[in-house]
């Protein structure tokens, strides 16, 4: 027996909403803004810390930092659309956006994006 509510050929993604044209331009605009931001701060840290490379330790330090970097960037920007919103909010709460990048979005999806960079506003206090 099933219940009325529940549709068998959905997906639980299938209740994220949908994304027009405009505003995957909009998200992805901002989405490689961001990136971008992000690599030209870690490229800047790079050269900082060759620049003090004195001792074979120095250079693992370096390796070590880019790795972990790397790790947290590919971690961070995931642009799948599932997890957009998520992203997003994530950036706005780290500053590396601000809500005009994003605007044309709708209000839902600003609401949400919105929500979980307070979410993690308040997880960090």
């Amino acid at each position: 027996m099933s219940s009325p509510s529940v549709n068998q050929n959905t997906y639980p993604w299938q209740n994220e909403p949908t994304w027009s044209k405009s505003e995957k331009a909009i998200a992805r605009t901002a989405f490689d803004a961001a990136l971008k931001r992000e690599l030209h701060e870690v490229m800047q840290e790079t050269r900082k810390m060759a620049r003090q490379i004195n001792e074979p330790d120095d250079l693992w330090e370096l390796e070590r930092y880019l790795t972990e970097r790397r790790k947290d960037i590919n971690h961070k920007y995931d642009s799948r659309g599932s997890r957009l919103k998520d992203v997003l909010g994530r950036l706005l709460y780290e500053n590396r956006l601000d809500e005009n990048d994003l605007r044309g979005l709708r209000e839902d999806k600003m609401k949400s994006i919105r929500s979980f960079a307070q979410f993690l506003r308040d997880d960090a206090a």
